[in-house]
């Protein structure tokens, strides 16, 4: 297997372990997200995989997403936002641009139109700047539909918003009434 599809293969495995279960590499998440990296690795290894600083600094890197950062010394890794797992973030309330975009599968519209975005299985509704990723997003899922939210409404009605260290915007839910096609 070549070294681009092994990173891949590796990078859904890191964030499966960072994000969600971090049981499948035998490691524990502190109350901020970090795991200590020498254990990651060797967990990472247990599994049956392979990794090694060299490759996590690269996979790290050069995901598309910025979805891992690592603590200065370089010694902790986490996730930089995606939980289903409770962890704190330590995310900073920000004032969002005026309007941010939600990209969703057509499929789902109905319940969003009818009950607005919840975060499901994570901690908070991922929303992002522009309509291309948005778009991207949701084509993950089938059809592409991309919905526009009211921020800067639901920022003057007392919704929070955080920008992850990777650009994602985040908040707890959008209510229906701010959202638009």
């Amino acid at each position: 297997m070549d070294q681009s599809k092994n990173d891949i293969k590796l990078g859904r495995f890191i964030s499966l372990v960072l994000r969600h279960e971090p049981s499948a590499a035998g490691i524990v998440l502190d109350e901020n997200g970090w795991a200590d990296v020498a254990q990651f690795i060797e967990g990472v290894n247990r599994s049956g995989r392979s990794l090694d600083m060299e490759s996590l600094e690269r996979i790290v890197r050069e995901n598309n997403k910025s979805r891992y950062s690592f603590n200065e010394d370089r010694t902790r890794i986490r996730a930089n936002q995606g939980h289903s797992v409770t962890v704190d973030v330590e995310l900073v309330a920000r004032v969002p641009p005026n309007v941010l975009y939600h990209g969703t599968a057509s499929r789902f519209l109905p319940s969003i139109l009818q009950g607005g975005l919840m975060p499901r299985g994570r901690q908070h509704v991922h929303l992002s700047a522009d309509t291309d990723t948005a778009e991207n997003v949701g084509s993950r899922h089938g059809k592409p539909v991309v919905l526009a939210v009211d921020a800067v409404a639901m920022a003057r009605d007392g919704h929070t918003f955080w920008l992850s260290e990777n650009g994602v915007w985040l908040c707890l839910a959008v209510p229906r009434q701010y959202l638009g096609l």
